[in-house]
């Protein structure tokens, strides 16, 4: 006996999951944190460098946000709940 094959319909658009596109972590601003211990944690929990860390804070301050970290979905999910734990408001997405 034979299975003849089934054919399948692919989703378009939005709904369509890329699975080669990273996740990111963002760092939204906030009126609580001094921007010094901003740069504090991002050196802290990602070893960025001093440098990196201010601009990347900068970035947060000026701009309202800031992607700090990029990979799998689990791993921005830690990197977000890190976030949260050191009082940073922070978010996931799939990047674009």
């Amino acid at each position: 006996m034979s299975v003849a094959p089934t054919e399948v319909q692919r989703p378009e658009g939005e709904d369509l999951v890329r699975l080669d596109t990273p996740w990111v972590t963002i760092v939204w601003n906030d009126p609580v944190n001094l921007m010094s211990y901003v740069t504090y944690v991002f050196r802290a929990y990602f070893g960025y460098s001093k440098e990196h860390a201010t601009k990347l804070m900068m970035d947060v301050h000026q701009a309202g946000r800031a992607v700090v970290s990029n990979g799998s979905r689990e791993e921005m999910e830690r990197d977000v709940g890190a976030m949260h734990g050191y009082g940073l408001w922070a978010t996931l997405q799939q990047d674009k």
